[in-house]
């Protein structure tokens, strides 16, 4: 078959796979309200997992279910022809927040609410695998989508699908995620380290009760546990290299008692960021360090439980330059911009795909029409323009159809 064949072939399949997902976006949106109305947090989404198997039941197609730690479901698509293989992921978990929406489809579950956009993540992909299950004989390869629980709570469901072997034949994997940093109709890339890793960890300091009248006769937990926070900021200033980007943050300090009382113990909880794993084991490095110098110091015992959660994200250079190629030359009224953004420090189980698999993860605008300064991600009152999903949906179906005639 000639190139010219094979490009009238390609421009076929996705007139025909637009058209289809213009024509469903209205479903799109009521299956994110259905999900947005019906939040499940990590490890927990029994029913949403329900949903999206029950999605696919009839259709002519594989589906696994339980896949790794959780409710993960990888469907696969295989094509008419010969061609590579190709995952596409989308997450459905949502998070411990009250929802503070004025919208009609609020969630009905106190505390919980799809905060981070996976509700609109999962719609759009579902009417997107739809489609494609339909077209599969004029597609070239297989299609995996991976319907990824738990991304929100470490460790996550990214890592036990990668380590259960149902992805090892891929060629190339994407995602993406709504994000109402950038207006609707913008898509962000960031070739390289994007993403920021993370790290958990809990310190207990293990002093001396006693009277606040005698501290002479005890060590003096709260002393050694303040020591410890001004000690670990001089690692990012004194340790790290200035051209590289780490954070330290002490979120949570448990001190509480009486006031004329020398606690026994204290509790210390902090979160690290960093965008490569020799910034990583630095501040690894030092933090234990300095934990050692406050036991000796201050005469304190020191349980420190350090557990880095999810590594930097990488999107691989020559796929995320394909991509932007793609997208920039889709033609597609749509997609208004394709813009470089920075390095983001937040973080994302997708890392764990792309240290596998070559792969690109990019982010779709959704900025609420009418709004200046949106809600951003993990906010109670985080909302969607909805016509993203469609915008979602399109981005994918140009990458999926250049890559499949690649």
């Amino acid at each position: 078959m000639t190139t010219s064949n094979i490009s009238n072939e390609n421009q076929t399949l996705k007139q025909q796979l637009l058209s289809m997902l213009e024509d469903r976006k209205e479903e799109m949106i009521q299956i994110r309200r259905h999900l947005h109305e019906n939040p499940e947090l990590s490890f927990k989404e029994e029913k949403t997992a329900k949903y999206i198997e029950e999605f696919y039941k009839g259709k002519d197609v594989e589906i696994q279910t339980n896949v790794g730690n959780g409710y993960g479901i990888i469907v696969t698509i295989k094509g008419g022809k010969e061609g590579k293989t190709i995952g596409l992921r989308a997450d459905f978990d949502a998070l411990p927040i009250q929802e503070e929406t004025d919208v009609p489809f609020k969630s009905k579950n106190p505390g919980v609410m799809h905060a981070c956009g996976h509700d609109g993540h999962t719609a759009y992909m579902l009417v997107l695998a739809d489609c494609l299950i339909q077209l599969k004989d004029s597609i070239s390869g297989t299609i995996k989508i991976i319907h990824q629980h738990a991304e929100e709570t470490p460790p996550g469901g990214a890592k036990s699908i990668v380590e259960s072997g149902v992805l090892d034949d891929l060629d190339a994997v994407f995602g993406t995620h709504l994000m109402p940093a950038l207006s609707t109709g913008e898509i962000g890339y960031r070739s390289g380290f994007s993403m920021a890793g993370r790290t958990y960890f809990k310190l207990v300091i293990k002093g001396k009760g006693g009277h606040g009248s005698s501290p002479h006769q005890s060590n003096d937990s709260i002393v050694a546990g303040a020591y410890f926070i001004t000690a670990i900021q001089t690692v990012v200033s004194r340790r790290l290299n200035p051209f590289e980007m780490g954070v330290v943050t002490i979120g949570s300090f448990d001190g509480k008692g009486s006031f004329n009382v020398i606690k026994d113990s204290v509790e210390l909880e902090g979160d690290v960021r960093y965008m490569n794993e020799d910034t990583q084991k630095v501040i690894s490095e030092e933090i234990h360090r300095i934990t050692r110098g406050i036991e000796e110091e201050f005469g304190v015992e020191c349980e420190l439980n350090y557990v880095p959660d999810y590594p930097p994200l990488y999107n691989d250079p020559s796929v995320t330059a394909k991509v932007v190629s793609i997208l920039e030359q889709a033609d597609d009224p749509v997609i208004e911009a394709v813009k470089e953004i920075p390095i983001n420090s937040g973080s994302e189980d997708f890392a764990y795909y792309t240290q596998k698999t070559p792969g690109t993860f990019y982010i779709i605008g959704c900025k609420p029409k009418g709004v200046d300064k949106p809600y951003l991600n993990h906010h109670p009152k985080f909302d969607i323009d909805e016509d993203a999903l469609l915008i979602s949906a399109k981005s994918v179906a140009h990458v999926v159809c250049e890559y499949s005639f690649d």
